[in-house]
């Protein structure tokens, strides 16, 4: 799902002005399906790929891409065996007749480490008069911002070295979401058409970029100027890239001075059936299935939930998880805690960014 990218010999040159990265917004690519070459179906063989590519350039010129930038990218593509592996290693295996989901506190464990707090809180209070900045522009926790750094990126110590276009090339010609990153690719070359370096768009085999790790889309979209240099570069710039996440936060829905959830006691008497959540989810529906329905923090207390050590306001709405069943603690979730799933929709990801971004505040 949200932010300094070593990006080898890379020039401030190709970094993005602020002005063109809030009024350029991703396009869609609408073409029509006559007007392009047949789509070549996966194959071992590097012949199939050679002909999607007369696809690829087809859609970036319906895209008005420069044609300076297709020639420059599109006629050298090579597929990568390495990201069809990674993919294929991490597609769902089958949970037909299963609902197990595995326990969330050893994966708390070893994901809110001593060393990612103590980093945070380093990095934290070296960024403070930024981040403060930043809180006040966006309404968005900066702690919640360092939190989702570190774990995207280990405070940008991490930041992919997959050469983002081959990378999001082969995942469209292999097929299984081919939509999807068609339209990435697309994305990445117009970032390329708006001054982006080309050996600047490194990241992961799937596609993220970044300190926040954004994909090309996202990133047209989202980044954004965090310390008033006129530049929104994300690859290099720490203060470009929490603007760049509370940008994404706040576009998510984020509420200014709430918190994302709190620990709450739950009474043994408290009746889980009633409080089964029974809304369709919109995605990720086995995330969503673990949330209770919405009530007040006023209701919630009069069923027996009551916060640990912090609270919220009586009439905030929230939702309990109870991550590990009953008896093993419970968390009440306000809608800030959706806007963490937004960057990454797992329950696993956005628990220990909260948790990571109290011990990051002292909270």
């Amino acid at each position: 799902m949200g932010p300094a990218q070593a990006q080898g010999a890379a020039q401030r040159a190709s970094a993005i002005p602020a002005a063109a990265a809030v009024a350029t917004q991703a396009q869609p690519v609408v073409v029509h399906q006559n007007a392009l070459p047949p789509v070549a179906q996966p194959a071992p063989a590097g012949g199939a790929f050679q002909q999607y590519k007369l696809r690829l350039t087809a859609l970036a010129r319906a895209a008005r891409i420069r044609e300076q930038t297709i020639q420059s990218v599109i006629p050298g593509l090579e597929l990568s065996n390495r990201v069809i592996e990674l993919d294929r290693a991490q597609r769902p295996r089958s949970t037909a007749g299963t609902s197990y989901v595995p326990p969330m506190a050893p994966y708390i464990r070893d994901h809110v480490t001593s060393s990612l707090i103590t980093r945070g809180q380093a990095r934290y209070a070296a960024h403070w008069p930024n981040l403060s900045r930043i809180q006040l522009r966006f309404g968005v926790d900066p702690a919640v911002i360092m939190a989702i750094y570190g774990k995207e990126t280990s405070y940008g110590s991490v930041t992919g070295n997959f050469d983002l276009l081959p990378a999001l090339a082969t995942l469209a010609y292999e097929g299984r979401r081919r939509a999807f990153f068609e339209e990435e690719f697309i994305a990445a070359l117009r970032l390329l058409d708006q001054g982006v370096g080309r050996w600047t768009l490194k990241g992961s085999y799937a596609g993220a970029t970044g300190y926040p790790q954004f994909m090309p889309s996202v990133a047209l979209r989202l980044r954004a100027d965090g310390d008033g240099d006129g530049y929104a570069d994300i690859w290099r710039n720490e203060d470009d890239a929490f603007a760049s996440i509370a940008n994404y936060l706040r576009s998510a829905g984020w509420k200014p001075n709430v918190p994302w959830g709190i620990p709450v006691r739950v009474a043994p008497t408290l009746n889980r059936t009633a409080i089964q959540s029974h809304l369709n989810a919109p995605r990720c529906a086995a995330v969503f299935r673990r949330h209770s329905r919405w009530l007040t923090v006023a209701e919630w207390r009069a069923l027996g939930v009551t916060p640990v050590y912090r609270t919220l306001p009586d009439t905030e709405l929230a939702t309990l998880m109870e991550p590990d069943g009953p008896g093993a603690g419970g968390y009440l979730l306000t809608t800030n805690y959706r806007a963490i799933l937004d960057y990454n929709c797992s329950n696993f990801y956005a628990m220990s960014v909260g948790l990571l971004a109290d011990r990051i505040a002292r909270r």
